[in-house]
């Protein structure tokens, strides 16, 4: 573990102290945080979900999101202030200056999903250096700090005590009084209230309607450690008379059966937790639980009180928290990004689009956050409608890690104008279907979506088979009789009329273009007759035969998983699709091969990489690609694509793996071999230019 963490983080004065807790912390959890995430299906139970969620947020991160929404908040209040000096990774953006007498006691932060606290920590330091321009000294600006700006929750007992103490040798850093202070960090842990039971309240000498409003708290709270900070406090609560209720107690000397003393004072905690969650914020920021797996008391809960978010967890905390926040508040992020995009998160985006402001955003390249195994973005959102210009940098191109991305973003900060720093203003996002936040497109694009024809009002794109155990049902065709196949069905009818049993399947592929990817059969005997019989020993069919009246029709087809880059391919009748081989259908062989020719230009990736940079491209995206009349109507095209279909036809046969190779191309002739197989490349990529040329004429993508 020490040799993977840097010499830095020991150091205190380089942020050391906080960075060596996280990192043990989070070591600390590697085992229980694996064995949680790998489990294969199932719900991750209550007591795991610490281990599953926790991750220690990159310190650069950290100083983005707090110097972006705290400090952002505070430099447009503060017009002739100089924090912005020190605020290294504040985006180049302009402020809107608001006319307000901020008082600096009276910013509130919070961090409701805050581990060893390591946003607060930082937080803190940005808030003693507005203390200081406001005349204060560092002794009572520690205290302050602690007493009125900073808050914090947790599920998680072991990482509530390391942000607690972290905190507490923050504040001993500037006042060597701290530890033997009556202040004490203003951040709380979680506790179920299963515990407590009628037998309780019973006791109690206080009046009906403060047992009432004590008896709501504890049925709000019964799975706490399970729900968390997203627990929904449907009416106000006065916490301050219930407190007062609670101390007022005359405390019983005598032997305590039910358990009274401890109860109260449980419940006094509650309070403090209660009355957090229904503070506003001047910037709430955190990296929020990353989890799809919920058990059944979460999935529940979010089900009901936050169905339009429930796809995950951290989606639910993206529309949680921004309404913790005042108006014209920022709110904070570290989030997978692919709420950004697909489209289990399009409620969510056009939630925010609709009501929010996006201020800022990075996006980060594909594997660059290890610890999370999913792509990382960081961002900020406001709590405000208005109309300004957000900031974005897209770092999707360079690999290496944090520490380059890292790089990049103070270069961008440097320098405004380098090319992946982009300005745009968030209307823009809902012209293209789904709304997905595709900063980065150009204007002419954008208006390609606005007047261009959806591509499923031109083809039929539908998924295919699911055959439910591919290892019983599929076989590589040379894996089988070759009588038994069937290789030219045009219909269903036609299949089970030729009695084979074998019959071509699209199962999608590797990366490859026009033509390829003929490697597998699925048994389809009898219309299918086992696949369709195929079921659970409950009754249930496990198989799904999705769109039989499109079996066996002449497609254009792409892979479902796209990590090598789009492509797309010429299928010609006579095969079964998968639900990984997705394929469009029409009636005109044509149009099917206009569009191909489209698809395979760099348009295609392109526009693909913005409705959706996942490696999984879904049917939804492809339908909602833009074309352009006049753009496919050139007589050139259909010409060129179906001699790039030919080249890659002829390529694919002449290997064993095809079913129709007859004889290699170097047994045949080796001048003629010379001259054509080895001209395929050449020959199929000079289509490609040529085929731009035409797509990317002015008029057309430009």
């Amino acid at each position: 573990m020490i040799d993977g963490i840097p010499e830095s983080d020991f150091d205190v004065q380089l942020e050391g102290q906080v960075e060596i807790i996280g990192w043990l912390y989070q070591y600390y959890n590697e085992e229980p945080h694996n064995a949680v995430v790998n489990i294969n299906g199932g719900t991750v139970k209550t007591n795991d979900i610490p281990a599953a969620t926790q991750l220690f947020t990159t310190d650069w991160v950290v100083r983005y999101m707090v110097d972006n929404s705290l400090g952002k908040y505070y430099l447009e209040r503060n017009a002739h202030s100089e924090l912005g000096t020190h605020l290294e990774f504040l985006l180049p953006d302009s402020l809107e200056m608001v006319s307000d007498d901020l008082d600096v006691t009276q910013i509130k932060v919070i961090d409701n999903a805050m581990g060893s606290g390591h946003i607060l920590v930082y937080a803190f330091d940005v808030l003693m250096k507005m203390y200081a321009e406001q005349g204060y000294s560092s002794r009572e600006a520690s205290s302050l700090i602690l007493e009125n700006n900073l808050f914090g929750l947790e599920i998680d007992k072991r990482a509530y005590q390391l942000a607690y103490f972290a905190l507490m040798m923050k504040a001993r850093e500037y006042n060597r009084r701290a530890l033997t202070s009556n202040i004490s960090p203003k951040v709380y842990v979680f506790e179920d209230t299963s515990n407590i039971n009628d037998n309780y309240f019973e006791s109690l000498p206080v009046s009906e309607s403060n047992i009432q409003d004590l008896k709501y708290i504890v049925s709000l709270f019964h799975d706490s450690r399970t729900l968390g900070s997203i627990i929904q406090i449907d009416k106000p609560v006065k916490t301050g008379n219930l407190r007062t209720v609670l101390t007022n107690i005359p405390q019983d000397t005598s032997l305590d059966l039910n358990n009274t003393r401890e109860i109260t004072y449980q419940l006094l905690r509650l309070l403090d937790i209660v009355e957090t969650m229904q503070n506003k914020y001047e910037a709430v920021i955190t990296n929020p639980p990353y989890l799809n797996k919920m058990n059944k008391v979460l999935k529940e809960y979010v089900k009901t009180h936050y169905k339009d978010y429930s796809s995950d967890l951290f989606s639910v905390f993206i529309w949680h928290n921004i309404n913790m926040t005042v108006t014209n508040g920022y709110a904070a992020y570290m989030t997978p990004f692919v709420w950004m995009f697909i489209k289990s998160y399009e409620n969510l985006r056009k939630s925010i689009l609709n009501t929010k402001q996006i201020s800022s955003l990075i996006q980060m390249e594909y594997s660059a956050f290890e610890e999370a195994t999913v792509p990382i973005n960081t961002f900020v959102l406001k709590n405000s409608s208005t109309s300004e210009n957000g900031v974005y940098i897209k770092l999707s191109d360079f690999k290496g890690g944090m520490d380059v991305q890292k790089v990049k973003t103070l270069e961008a900060i440097e320098n405004p104008d380098v090319d992946y720093l982009y300005r745009t203003n968030q209307s823009n996002f809902s012209k293209i279907p789904g709304s997905p936040i595709a900063y980065w497109a150009s204007d002419n694009l954008l208006q390609d979506f606005e007047i261009g024809t959806r591509m499923d009002e031109l083809v039929d794109p539908r998924q295919g088979l699911a055959t439910a155990d591919n290892n019983r049902f599929l076989r590589q065709w040379f894996e089988v009789s070759y009588d038994k196949i069937k290789f030219d069905a045009k219909s269903i009818p036609e299949s089970v009329s030729s009695n084979k049993k074998w019959f071509p399947y699209n199962k999608g592929g590797s990366y490859r273009k026009w033509y390829g990817n003929y490697d597998y059969v699925v048994n389809w005997e009898n219309d299918g007759q086992a696949i369709k019989n195929f079921k659970f020993p409950n009754g249930k069919q496990r198989s799904v035969v999705r769109n039989p009246n499109y079996y066996f029709r002449e497609a254009i087809t792409w892979s479902l998983i796209t990590s090598g880059g789009f492509s797309i391919r010429y299928r010609s009748a006579g095969s079964i699709h998968d639900v990984s081989g997705m394929s469009a259908f029409s009636s005109s062989h044509d149009k099917l091969m206009n569009i191909l020719g489209l698809m395979n230009t760099p348009i295609g990736n392109h526009v693909f990489k913005m409705l959706n940079p996942t490696i999984n491209l879904q049917i939804g995206d492809f339908n909602s690609f833009p074309v352009l009349d006049k753009a496919i109507d050139n007589p050139e095209i259909n010409e060129k694509v179906t001699g790039a279909v030919a080249i890659s036809k002829n390529d694919w046969d002449s290997f064993e793996t095809s079913w129709n190779f007859k004889m290699h191309p170097l047994i045949r002739h080796i001048d003629e071999h010379n001259r054509n197989w080895n001209g395929f490349p050449t020959q199929n990529h000079c289509n490609v230019p040529n085929l731009s040329q035409i797509f990317f004429s002015e008029d057309n993508y430009g």
